[in-house]
């Protein structure tokens, strides 16, 4: 199963709104860019309205998010072993 980029979405997205303005029925103008109905309207809600240059900032920010939570989740983890020191269990 591929994993599509935030510009491949924005892309796939525009192309089926091309098919329908010229009389594709939705299920068509999706099967068409290679994705399911499901897919085709989940990625709709997400990414309305937005353009290339902000799906890939999108995506960075995404990236950086996954960054923080690993670097908070390291430092809680430190915190708790340091915790566990002072108090003498180890």
């Amino acid at each position: 199963m591929k994993r599509h980029t935030p510009e491949e979405i924005v892309t796939k997205l525009r192309r089926v709104e091309a098919l329908t303005a010229e009389g594709s029925i939705v299920a068509d103008a999706v099967r068409e860019i290679g994705v399911t109905e499901v897919t085709y309207y989940r990625w709709r809600k997400k990414y309305a309205g937005v353009g290339k240059p902000e799906a890939r900032r999108l995506r960075e920010l995404e990236q950086e998010n996954a960054r923080l939570k690993k670097l908070v989740a390291d430092l809680a983890l430190d915190n708790d072993i340091l915790k566990e020191v002072a108090r003498g269990k180890f």
